[in-house]
Formats: structure tokens, sequence, C-alpha cells
């Protein structure tokens, strides 16, 4: 979120004259509209009801979250934020630079979060050493999910590497299949360009040139190669993709009309709405090449400043209820995601999920857990804009490896 220099000035000054949200009502902004998205939050909406808090929802739909951004940026200038937002990674400091966020430290030090979150997540949710935000999931974003009944009828296996992915999608095609789902929208083609940057570079080469930004490793042959086997994918998405919303790819793979897409985990969420089980009626495995690595996408919830006591209160009330046990277990049952929260049971978690806890734990321990830059985790709202641009341009044009890779350089050098 690099605002423009007038905007944040704009900003800090509309800082310091919020309207107030009425007392025991919370007026939350997110863009979860989807099947496993809206029960998801609607589990947040029941808890809270029933402890007394009104919830005011405030939905913006569209999945990258960019509509809500615009939303949110549009009330904050107005001095009229709400009382809390679906933000994350590096947008919760920005905003907190900005003076906008409320200190929720109380909440956390009373319930323990420093020894309830794993570090990479508890960081993330701090401004100047204050929790100003509370975290409701871990999402891994570098899976791939396959219905076995289509590769069966294909005669195809599911892919690990990108030369066998191209291989067994080619089969797919040619029995008639749509071999991979997926929808034409800038974040989605984020989505996939990331699974691509991180088999094909590794953890390593992901976190010098996509995190910290390292223009050798970002010109580096490296770089070329990854536009080079995204660009291959072009001739396995169908001509309806342009415009197609996530979910409505996921029903492609559910109905078996496609046999691959590569998302992250929330995926999951609507197999579970349509009734499918992991393993007998999907498969969920890394996405090609990166079974050792995890990209992570962290959702939150960050707290804007009231002036209300009582606003103040339900603020409190929902960061407590966040990091309940019986939060986290039912919100990622039902959104696909792992609980935020360590310790927590995992009998009643499937077996994508248990994937997900171990291999979260494991690339922590190996180096290979990275931040999601298709998900506003690893850098600035500037720079994952131009990512973005370069991506989503490169895959609906016929421009060339080499010619992607240098313009993604310019274009990150520009947004830095």
């Amino acid at each position: 979120m690099k605002l423009k220099p007038t905007l944040a000035a704009i900003l800090a000054a509309s800082a310091a004259a919020l309207s107030p949200a009425h007392a025991n009502e919370v007026e939350v902004l997110h863009y979860w509209t989807s099947g496993g998205e809206a029960k998801s939050v609607a589990y947040l909406k029941e808890r809270l009801t029933a402890s007394g808090v009104s919830w005011k929802d405030f939905a913006v739909a569209g999945g990258g979250g960019e509509n809500a951004m615009t939303v949110l940026k549009s009330r904050a200038v107005s001095g009229n934020p709400p009382t809390a937002a679906q933000i994350k990674g590096p947008s919760i400091q920005e905003w907190g630079e900005l003076g906008f966020l409320a200190d929720i430290d109380s909440v956390a030090k009373a319930n323990n979060w420093d020894g309830l979150l794993p570090g990479v997540v508890s960081d993330v949710m701090k401004h100047d050493g204050k929790y100003v935000a509370a975290p409701v999931n871990v999402h891994r974003v570098n899976w791939l999910w396959a219905n076995p009944e289509v590769f069966k009828k294909a005669g195809a296996t599911i892919p690990t590497t990108w030369a066998d992915f191209m291989v067994q999608a080619k089969k797919l095609q040619d029995a008639g299949f749509i071999a991979l789902a997926h929808g034409g929208q800038a974040w989605q083609d984020a989505t996939v360009f990331e699974a691509v940057v991180l088999g094909v570079g590794g953890a390593d080469y992901y976190q010098k040139a996509f995190v910290e930004l390292d223009m050798d490793a970002l010109n580096s042959a490296t770089t070329e190669e990854v536009f080079k086997v995204f660009g291959e994918l072009r001739q396995f998405i169908d001509s309806n993709s342009p415009g197609r919303d996530w979910n409505v790819a996921t029903s492609m793979v559910i109905n078996g009309e496609a046999g691959m897409q590569i998302m992250g985990d929330w995926a999951k969420g609507e197999f579970g709405v349509a009734g499918k089980s992991a393993g007998t009626d999907y498969v969920c495995v890394a996405a090609p090449g990166t079974s050792g690595a995890y990209t992570f996408n962290v959702d939150s919830f960050a707290f804007f400043n009231q002036s209300d006591a009582g606003a103040q209160d339900a603020q409190q009330a929902m960061a407590k209820e966040i990091l309940s046990t019986e939060f986290q277990e039912v919100f990622n049952l039902n959104k696909g995601s792992i609980p935020a929260r360590l310790g927590m049971a995992r009998d009643q978690f499937d077996s994508c999920a248990h994937d997900s806890m171990d291999a979260f734990v494991a690339s922590s321990a190996n180096g290979s857990l990275v931040p999601s830059f298709a998900h506003g985790m690893a850098v600035s709202e500037a720079v994952s804009g131009a990512i973005y641009d370069v991506a989503t341009n490169y895959f609906n044009s016929d421009t060339s490896a080499n010619d992607g890779a240098s313009q993604l350089v310019s274009a990150i050098k520009a947004a830095m």
C-alpha cells in the first residue's frame, strides 16, 4: 500500500477526526464472499453476536481484495474507517505508520499471544512492538488441486515437476478436458506465477528476488526461465478464462470439467461446501517443484482507532474471540486453512490440512518458509502491483520470456 504523499497526508489528517462506531458493534470490512469464505466469516459473526457484540457486515467482493482496499482508503479519507478490516502483511505496518490502527496489546498480553503464535505470524501483527491486528489463519498458497477421476480417464498422473506438468496436462487436453482451471484475473495470474517462481527457482531465489528484491537475483537467468515456464501454461487454459472468479475455476475441477487448479488452500473450502472429501474426491499436492517449500498467506483483521469506549470494548472482544481455540478450529475447517494458533488439536482436520501443518513446521525449520508476494505478505502494495501488472500482461500476450523478465525488473525498480 505505497500511498502517494498527498493521499498519505490526507489519511493522516483524517486519523485525528475519526467518526465513532456504535457501542458494542463492530463494522467489519472483508472480501470473503465465496461459499467456503462466507461460511467461515459467518461463524465469527455468530460467536460475537452470542457474546453481545453486534456485527455490521461490510463485504466487498473481489477475491484478491483490491476492491476492498479501494473502499477502505475512501472510508479512511472521509474520516470514517470501519471498526476492523481484513488487512495483511506489510499493509498493516503502513496503516500503522499513518496512525490509524488501534493498540490491542492488552488483549494480546492477557491471552499470551506471543506464546500462542509462531514468530513469523506475530511479527506481522504488530506495529512498533504492539499488536494492532489479530490473525485468523495460515494459508499455504503453493497448492495444486486435482480431480483424480479426470486423471484416471485421461490416463494421466498428477505432476510433481513443471516438466511433467506439461506432459500430463497435454494428456488431459487430448482426452477432452480443460487441463488447468484458471480465472483470468490479475491476482490469479500472479498466484500461478508465484508457484512457478518457487518451483523453478527454489526458496533461496524466491526470497532474494521477490522478498528482498535483490537485483542480481532478479536479473539472473533464473528469472527468464521462470517466464518461459509460466508462458508454457497459456496453452492449457480455456478461452473462457478471462474474468472468471477463482471459485468458479475450482468448481470446474469439482465437477470434472477440468483436471487441475493452482490455488491457495482456500480452494479446499469450496470442495468442502460441495460435500467432497480429501484424498477421495480430490487430491491436494504441492505445486510442481515446491514440495519442500511453503508460501504462506496469513489472513488477519486490523483494528482501527475508535473514540467511543463501547466500540473499543467491542474491538477487544473481537480480537479475543479470533484467537480462541473454538473459533480457530471451526473457522479454519470451513476456510480450508490451518489455525494461526499453535498447539491446536489436529483430529478434526483432514489429510490436506495435516500436510499443510507438517509442511509449515518443516519449511520453517529448513529455511524454505517464504511469504506470498502474490497475496500481500512479502512486499509493498506498489511492488506487488508492479508484479501483478507484468505477470498478467505477459500471460495474456505473446511477449517473449526475455522481454517479460526485463519488464519485471524495470517495473519493480520503478515501484520501490
